[in-house]
């Protein structure tokens, strides 16, 4: 049995990967990838000449494009007459002879008698080949590439050989890449020429109007061009032999990501001899993000790497560690891309202005993909780096998607397209604006080169606080950064221990390829994560399949544990961290929470249903075990936080009318309970209102009134507790002393008040401090516990509420379009008068009277009544949607009913007396206690493992 990839071989129980002790950090060996036949820079056959031959009715060669681009054709054949005239130039036109390294060629032929082109090499002008089809010609100029098609006046094809073989100009071994150019030959254009076709929104001054007409040859059937970086940008680089370093690689991809190789495009590490092995593929997905939070991440992206090169005994990494990684970005819309962020990218020279095409040979263009090595850096405060202070080359891939298309769509153009050509041991998924630490990607790395059954890993979320903590005077900031580090202390190291975690987050997280791909039949992880994309578009979808989608990297984790014939897990690494920023007003914390809870609900209910799935997988009888056990604690939390606006609605009953009892001489409470109840029930009611009818930022202050109020009404409550719990152990201390008896610590303890109300709040947030003291972070406890009590009342109340009344929406968050219909006509002017066109003749009145009478007296047919698709799909959701809000809040009122009934005759305070009411809250806090001890536990055992086994 040989060993494949990455150092693992095939089983033989259905193929399960099994881990080869090469593949750790100290194996040597790593096959090759792709072989060199499979990557060789030669010239494909051409067809027929007669194909070639033929001419349009205009006489024109080679025939037009098929796509409309007539205007912009004729425009440049006009400037080219213009330019070779004499009258133009002042002096005769001189036929174009290649000199010095104006034609690719050997050494030991004469220049003048063969200029042999390369795929995307240079053609003279007026001088090209006669025998390329004419889909396979593209113009750039002198940096950019201006249009596609040609109808120069073009010679005969005997004038040159076309079969010469390709061989390196000048003994550049980088010169026969797909997309180089022969450098010199010049065509000017008009002075007063425009560039008709312009993309993307670089603030920069104009571009140069004197343009470089060349001619490429399309590399198996694609367009790709290699333009040289500025030689400002070479000027800091301390490399400058190899083509990596000075030239862009632009490729326009004219088909969908799962056509990717299969149109035979490629990158560049591929297409070295040998070709470079990806160890790390590190994919940063963006929308219109700005240039500070992109440099935010990629500059720390770069130190990581800088960190890899740094590591010298390691037989992976060391000094040309950087040529094991690939940094993909990838941006979500050519038109939504931030101008600002693009300027970054062409300051780093892996973008260029006005070399991008909307179409090639009559397809339109889907992505365009940059390629650059780029050697500088540049940090969130707009400060360059270069290798002065330690920056190592890195190997960027900026794939700029024509449209948007979602976030998954994103990761699809990653996993599906660049994935299979690259080969990747381990891909890390990054959103921009999330800064990794220093170390933070090797140490995530490092889990799957130490443990070969990892299939997925996830270090710690951590919130972003600004210089001195100063984000947390914000009560939302503060709340959030400790929900955080409650999750990374307790949720994910239990999760970690069972080895199934309900979700790496996609701000962070890095997945082993091998894991994540489907098997022969095209069933597994990846075809499972994104069934998402299409699923939203499809009108038979289900609500409830449409909503676990909300939350797609949910789905992909199941599948990784759950995949046929294997036996992958999920660990959390507490040494890797990254940081993000959060929100930090109501109206946009609403919106992100509606998409989370919607979609780690939904999602949950479809982990419990397809539970069954884990018994296809080759995990051995002790781990199937644990996750039936994981499993039971799932199910139990789901149905504690269904019920959570009922628990603390009965809560707060009992907590508030316990202080009118008679024994603790404060009977008057018993009124301002009264108004503080149908204050609360006014509140929920308001929630409800606004969720199901208004925009999170079309109601900011009523959410915030009801925010405020919550965390009021839950000031109150804490006061409550406190002052039941001491008055109930001094009744208790004066009967026993009235009796003649002594009062102890076990009569403490054995107070009923005392255990259901003290011992179990305080068990439940004790442990929440021992687990933050034992993982060595208790920070969080102290900056922000007191923020996070104030806003619990509002996670529960008005997040959930907008959540479960908005189970309809099911958007990723994609802005809507703004643009302005102009069917109607345009209104120019100049400030002061305006042209407007509007009918004024006598005669066009009059008709357009008659018009509008002749309607009236024809009788109307009404046209039958036909069922717009999206109003019917949209009607359905709404009923699901009211069905779903219904079943949610009438269960919760029913045992709000149940628990806090009382005869009519019963006084306020009856409800804290109610043995049903009292058991149910002892129950209620005893539930919180253990799911908490359950939880530290968890964290417990994987501190020991941490500190043991790293």
């Amino acid at each position: 049995m040989s060993p494949g990839p990455y150092g693992y071989s095939a089983t033989a129980t259905g193929g399960r990967p099994s881990y080869d002790a090469a593949s750790s950090e100290d194996h040597v060996g790593y096959p090759s990838q792709y072989s060199e036949e499979d990557y060789s820079y030669s010239r494909e056959p051409y067809p027929s000449d007669s194909y070639h031959q033929q001419q349009d009715a205009q006489g024109r060669y080679p025939p037009e494009p098929p796509y409309e681009a007539q205007q912009l054709q004729d425009e440049m054949h006009r400037q080219d007459l213009e330019l070779q005239s004499p009258q133009r130039t002042g002096q005769s036109a001189r036929p174009w002879i290649p000199t010095g390294n104006q034609a690719l060629m050997t050494p030991s032929v004469a220049q003048s008698d063969f200029p042999v082109p390369s795929p995307g090499g240079l053609m003279p002008p007026g001088d090209p080949y006669s025998r390329i089809r004419p889909q396979m010609s593209a113009y750039s100029s002198q940096n950019n590439v201006s249009a596609a098609g040609s109808n120069l006046n073009l010679p005969n094809a005997a004038q040159f050989n076309d079969d010469y073989p390709l061989l390196p100009a000048n003994g550049d071994p980088y010169s026969a890449f797909p997309g180089g150019f022969a450098p010199g030959t010049t065509q000017m254009a008009s002075d007063d020429g425009e560039s008709y076709v312009r993309y993307g929104r670089i603030p920069q001054r104009q571009p140069r109007r004197y343009k470089t007409v060349k001619r490429v040859e399309l590399y198996h059937g694609n367009l790709v061009l290699d333009c040289a970086v500025p030689k400002r940008l070479l000027a800091l680089c301390p490399r400058k032999e190899e083509r990596e370093y000075t030239h862009m690689r632009y490729t326009a991809v004219t088909c969908d990501p799962d056509d990717f190789m299969a149109e035979r495009y490629t990158l560049r590490p591929v297409l070295y001899n040998p070709p470079r092995r990806t160890e790390l593929f590190i994919c940063m997905t963006m929308y219109n993000e700005d240039e500070i939070l992109f440099n935010r991440t990629l500059s720390q992206v770069m130190k990581n790497i800088q960190h890899l090169c740094s590591r010298e005994r390691s037989k992976v990494w060391g000094k040309d560690g950087w040529k094991k990684v690939v940094v993909c970005i990838v941006s979500d819309g050519r038109k939504n891309c931030n101008a600002r962020t693009l300027a970054v990218l062409a300051a780093l020279g892996v973008y260029q202005e006005n070399i991008a095409k909307a179409m090639v040979a009559g397809r339109p263009v889907t992505a365009h993909l940059y390629e650059y090595t780029t050697q500088v850096s540049i940090n969130a405060d707009m400060k360059t780096k270069t290798a002065e202070r330690g920056v190592v080359p890195v190997q960027i891939v900026f794939l700029l998607k024509e449209n948007n298309a979602k976030k998954i769509n994103s990761h699809r153009w990653a996993f599906n397209a660049m994935g299979p050509v690259l080969q990747p041991n381990v891909c890390v998924l990054l959103d921009v604006g999330t800064a990794p630490a220093d170390k933070a990607i090797y140490h995530l790395w490092k889990a799957f080169d130490v443990n070969s059954n990892i299939g997925g890993a996830c270090g710690e979320i951590v919130a972003l606080k600004g210089k001195y903590y100063r984000a947390l005077l914000n009560p939302l900031v503060a709340a959030q950064n400790f929900e955080y580090k409650v999750s990374n202390i307790l949720d994910k190291p239990l999760e970690s221990v069972f080895g199934y975690i309900s979700v790496l987050p996609g701000a962070f997280s890095a997945y082993r390829y091998i894991a994540i791909q489907n098997d022969a039949r095209g069933n597994g992880p990846l075809q499972q994560y994104f069934l998402g994309e299409t699923l939203h578009k499809s009108p038979k979808a289900g609500l409830f399949s449409l909503n676990k989608y909300l939350a797609e990297d949910r789905i992909l984790c199941w599948a990784i544990v759950a995949k046929r014939d294997s036996r992958w897990l999920l660990k959390y690494v507490k040494s890797s961290s990254a940081t993000t920023d959060v929100p930090d007003r109501l109206p946009e914390l609403i919106s992100q929470r509606r998409r989370w809870l919607n979609g780690s609900f939904f999602a949950g209910l479809d982990y419990i249903v397809h539970f069954g799935q884990i018994y296809r997988s080759d995990h051995n009888i002790l781990r199937k075990l644990w996750l039936h056990v994981q499993l039971i604690y799932n199910i139990y939390s789901l149905i504690f936080a269904w019920f959570s606006i009922a628990n603390l609605w009965i809560s707060f009953i009992i907590l508030t009318s316990s202080l009118s009892d008679p024994s603790f001489g404060i009977e008057w409470t018993h009124y301002v309970n009264i108004v503080l109840k149908y204050v609360y029930l006014g509140l929920i009611v308001m929630c409800f209102l606004l969720a199901m009818g208004n925009r999170p930022k079309g109601s900011v202050k009523l959410y915030t009134l009801a925010a405020v109020s919550f965390g009021l009404i839950t000031i109150y409550m804490a006061f409550a507790a406190v002052f039941i719990s001491v008055k109930g152990i001094i009744n208790v201390k004066n009967s026993i002393e009235a009796d003649g008896g002594h009062f102890s610590v076990d009569d403490i303890f054995g107070n009923k008040i005392f255990r259901s109300i003290v011992l179990s709040i305080a068990v439940t947030y004790g442990l929440y401090l021992f687990a933050a003291l034992i993982a060595l972070d208790p920070a969080h406890m102290i900056t922000s516990f007191a923020q996070y009590l104030f806003l619990a009342p509002t996670w529960i109340n008005v997040l959930q509420t907008y959540s479960f009344a908005n189970t309809h929406d099911v958007s990723w968050g994609t802005k809507g379009s703004d643009k302005v219909d102009t069917d109607l006509g345009i209104v120019k002017g100049d400030g002061k008068s305006v042209e407007v066109s509007m009918p004024t003749e006598e005669k066009d009145i009059e008709e357009a009277y008659e018009d509008a009478n002749h309607v009236l007296m024809t009788k109307y047919k009404p046209a039958p009544s036909v069922p717009n698709a999206k109003e019917v799909s949209e009607d359905h959701y709404k009923n699901i949607r009211t069905n779903t809000i219904l079943l949610w809040s009438l269960t919760n009122a029913a045992l709000a009913v149940v628990i806090t009934s009382t005869s009519a005759s019963s006084n306020y305070s009856t409800y804290a007396n109610s043995a049903r009411a009292s058991g149910y809250m002892a129950w209620l806090l005893y539930s919180m206690a253990g799911l908490a001890l359950i939880r530290a536990s968890g964290c417990l055992i994987y501190m020991v493992f941490w500190v043991f086994t790293g």
